[in-house]
């Protein structure tokens, strides 16, 4: 990779307004524009999701990814790809000139052999990611835990019937919302795409949710230990990829709150 990725892009995207025909400029979007009191970029507050942009390779549930990107590429170093990829995901919010940007864990570094070594991996690429935002200016506007990619995850994470991996869950959003706070994350994301079941035939409803709202209990004393003072933001997305999920609605989810 050279040391510029986005080749054709040599400077921030500017905004030229509706009658622009350059590819690489915005019609719309003029973050200095005041709009009610407030500049266009304060009340948009745009950020990169670093999940769908740089770290998902595309493949869907019938075959492998299609993305074609440097650090997918298998056999090699999973470090060395991670710091790539993260050089190449500020260098694009650098370009776009937008002022936040958002991962999961998993985003930005590897799963390792164990679970200290996975701790390290994020260490490591925190440190690299509180660099990058003070030479760039973007800000992190939320961070949050990928609970759904490892198989472990297969049966849920809060609502998992295995203890252990209850706990790993537990101990992975302990890990992050940390790291969110480091870097000043504005909120943190709780996604509960594995946490649901398929037919009422093979659950316990009551001790499932009692397990959810556990979880998240733990969560919301967690953050107000460590001082973080962000909001805990709850991701309904129905049916994904759990049939019925535990945040189906807003009335399940004022039933875990109240």
């Amino acid at each position: 990779m050279s040391a510029s990725f986005f080749t054709d892009v040599t400077g921030p995207i500017p905004f030229e307004g509706l009658g622009s025909a350059n590819p690489l400029a915005y019609k719309i979007y003029d973050p200095d524009r005041v709009v009610l009191g407030k500049r266009m970029e304060e009340h948009l507050r745009i950020g990169v999701c670093l999940w769908h942009s740089f770290a998902w390779d595309g493949r869907d549930m019938f075959g492998v990814g299609t993305m074609d990107r440097p650090w997918l590429e298998p056999g090699g170093d999973p470090m060395d790809q991670a710091r790539a990829k993260m050089a190449v995901a500020f260098e694009f919010l650098s370009a776009l000139g937008v002022p936040y940007y958002c991962f999961h864990d998993r985003d930005v570094a590897p799963d390792g052999a164990t679970f200290a070594e996975t701790r390290a991996n994020l260490a490591t690429l925190v440190d690299d990611a509180l660099g990058y935002q003070e030479r760039t200016g973007a800000q992190l506007l939320w961070g949050t835990a990928n609970l759904f990619t490892h198989p472990r995850y297969q049966g849920g994470a809060s609502t998992n019937p295995d203890p252990e991996v209850f706990a790993y869950a537990a101990a992975q959003v302990k890990n992050m919302i940390e790291h969110t706070k480091a870097l000043g994350g504005e909120n943190y994301v709780l996604w509960g795409g594995r946490e649901g079941y398929d037919t009422l035939l093979n659950t316990d409803l009551k001790r499932e949710g009692d397990q959810l709202a556990r979880f998240l209990h733990l969560v919301a004393e967690h953050k107000h230990k460590l001082g973080f003072t962000g909001a805990l933001l709850i991701e309904p997305k129905p049916m994904e990829p759990t049939k019925h999920q535990y945040d189906y609605d807003s009335a399940t989810i004022h039933g875990f709150l109240v």
